[in-house]
């Protein structure tokens, strides 16, 4: 199929509310979401924000492979201190079982207090479409839509948020697209691949945190 690049198309909105105090060191990452529709739209609503992305179908388990690379690149961050991921998980699914009829944000608010964190994190997944075919030669390709929040568990407000949304696309359909296309090897990426790359740029508008 030739050359590939990464389509213009799609959107990559970056969003800061406020700057991250430097204090806030402690930081819980809960459960990733798959936001799964059941009317066949194409989009999606952010459980939190109440934003409206687009959407599509999703891999059984993408969200632990979006939460997965996320955590590992907080781990380059130097002034973070990262709660373990099954403490995480096991007070969120507790709470959440609790308290069905609140908010998902008050939720995250009672997780991060019982984990004593300064900052909570929590990603939703809109579409997760793997490449059908191979690295040079693919009959469809990767396509991933996320969005990840950070937020203070003191007072619940929003300090980061971004999303991520693209498929990629050959270097023949846009050229004007080329450096996108050698940060996928010049190849047909997975989906897991691009959402590495996804995350590695919306790390881009990290603000308060020492890479």
């Amino acid at each position: 199929l030739g050359l590939v690049v990464f389509a213009p198309d799609t959107l990559q909105a970056q969003e800061e509310t406020k700057p991250v105090d430097k204090t806030l060191t402690r930081l819980a990452v809960i459960p990733f979401q798959a936001v799964i529709l059941e009317d066949g739209s194409s989009t999606a609503q952010c459980p939190i924000c109440g934003s409206v992305n687009s959407s599509g179908s999703i891999v059984r388990g993408s969200e632990k492979i979006v939460e997965e690379i996320f955590t590992d690149k907080l781990k380059d961050l130097k002034n973070v201190e990262i709660i373990s991921s099954e403490r995480a998980a096991g007070v969120y699914q507790r709470i959440s079982a609790d308290s069905l009829k609140q908010p998902l944000s008050r939720i995250i608010q009672k997780v991060g207090n019982e984990l004593h964190a300064a900052v909570v994190a929590v990603g939703f997944v809109y579409r997760f479409r793997e490449r059908v075919g191979y690295d040079y030669s693919a009959e469809r390709p990767a396509s991933v839509a996320f969005e990840i929040h950070l937020i203070s568990v003191k007072d619940g407000s929003t300090l980061w948020r971004d999303i991520y949304d693209k498929t990629q696309k050959s270097l023949m359909e846009d050229v004007l697209q080329a450096p996108s296309f050698f940060k996928g090897g010049a190849k047909w990426v997975t989906a897991r691949e691009l959402t590495k790359i996804g995350i590695n740029d919306l790390f881009k508008t990290f603000s308060g945190f020492e890479h």
